[in-house]
């Protein structure tokens, strides 16, 4: 693989993510199930639409668009880090600066504790007056136990921490699968700990699925049909998860569902009855009886982004979009699927699929801090950094010849092919 080339992916892993994360924060937690407005699923008739309130909006629509539209950061402007990139952020910076890519749990602890506010310093606000440093539900409980001197995987696990089971492990992870092109045995390896730090049990191996599929995703080839490529990668991803488990026959049943040829939004009912309602395949969050009915939960998230996903039929556009109006904590899988097309494409197939040019500066400052420039810095150049990281990749964790020509200026990687291990039978 060309580093240019690769640099270029990332460049469009990071504004893909920025587009799909803040167009999905337009219909976040606005369509969840059960009685009222928010039981009342969007269709794709509702893109380019009046927005409605999200079930905390308290009757007011989000601020950043009246219509469920694309939310993106023109030349001039500056995207803004929210909970879908800036723990990614924290991470690329700890990789390339220690050079070392698997990350230690001291590492990650005190990389969190350095960049992330406490409720006690943080200069924000919410809407309410409260302190405000954007985590919640796990990643916040998580943070919680660094204060007191706890380490992962302690920090991600049932006895700590109530909220294993949510999404935040899906936000804080992907990147490591762009880290590893080519080799998911490796970007799992990279990201097992940081995905433990707040993830335990079925969340921890959907959080590890996206990383496998970002890192398979570096072999789809942008200029023949997507879909058949996006398909395998998919089940190959799906073949590491345990098959008795209800991850494996989530993917299983959407696949189904969208092999039967129905319209996304009835294979998304489907879903919902099937999972938040009757509880089938071992998923059982709504007994829980949480807030919001677990709206928030790995579970029903990694099924409705599979929705997306297939339905998208190797399009950017139409699968974030799908994305967006299919419910649930949109933004996540808005942002995963808009960074791993981005990856796809790089910056300028991105470009291409919008018809448009986009902004190339990230301020990490808007959620996180103790960053050079006030927290300015760029998507070339934090691909650089990922072209650097993946370097040290390959020669830790690859043990790939030539390390001279790899740190001299090659032009390019020669990445080992990757060998599934051999399992006897019994």
């Amino acid at each position: 693989m060309l580093k240019q080339d690769y640099a270029d992916k990332v460049h469009g892993f990071w504004l893909g993510m920025s587009i799909g994360n803040w167009t999905g924060l337009v219909t976040e937690m606005d369509k969840i199930g059960g009685e009222g407005p928010a039981g009342v699923f969007y269709t794709r008739n509702d893109w380019q639409t009046k927005d409605q309130p999200s079930i905390w909006g308290q009757g007011i629509p989000s601020q950043l668009s009246e219509t469920i539209d694309w939310v993106v950061a023109g030349e001039n402007e500056v995207w803004g880090s929210d909970d879908d990139s800036d723990i990614e952020y924290i991470y690329l910076q700890l990789m390339h600066n220690t050079r070392q890519p698997l990350l230690s749990a001291e590492q990650i602890r005190n990389g969190w504790l350095a960049h992330i506010y406490t409720d006690a310093d943080t200069p924000f606000k919410t809407a309410e007056g409260k302190p405000e440093n954007f985590l919640w539900v796990s990643n916040q409980q998580a943070f919680d136990l660094m204060q007191q001197d706890m380490l992962p995987p302690y920090t991600g696990m049932p006895a700590y921490n109530p909220h294993y089971d949510m999404i935040d492990a899906q936000l804080t992870t992907e990147l490591f699968g762009v880290l590893a092109p080519f080799r998911p045995d490796i970007a799992s390896a990279l990201a097992y700990l940081p995905i433990r730090t707040t993830a335990y049990g079925e969340a921890a191996d959907i959080a590890n699925f996206y990383v496998e599929l970002h890192a398979l995703a570096a072999g789809i080839d942008s200029t023949k049909q997507i879909q058949p490529q996006i398909i395998h990668i998919a089940k190959q991803a799906r073949a590491a998860l345990p098959p008795n488990q209800y991850p494996a026959k989530m993917f299983d049943f959407v696949l189904s569902l969208y092999q039967s040829g129905i319209p996304w939004e009835e294979a998304r009912d489907k879903l919902y009855q099937r999972y938040q309602l009757q509880e089938e395949d071992g998923y059982e969050i709504s007994r829980k009886k949480l807030y919001c009915n677990g709206c928030f939960a790995a579970g029903i998230n990694f099924a409705a982004s599979l929705v997306s996903l297939f339905y998208g039929e190797g399009d950017m556009q139409h699968t974030i979009k799908i994305a967006v109006l299919a419910g649930w904590d949109s933004d996540n899988p808005a942002a995963t699927w808009g960074g791993l097309y981005g990856f796809i494409l790089g910056k300028q197939g991105v470009e291409q699929a919008f018809g448009r040019s986009f902004s190339s500066k990230f301020n990490i400052h808007r959620t996180r801090k103790g960053f050079a420039n006030n927290g300015i810095d760029d998507f070339n150049n934090m691909a650089q950094m990922a072209t650097a990281i993946v370097d040290q990749v390959l020669i830790q964790q690859m043990a790939a010849k030539g390390a001279e020509k790899i740190l001299s200026g090659a032009q390019c990687w020669h990445i080992p092919a990757f060998v599934p291990t051999a399992v006897s039978a019994l």
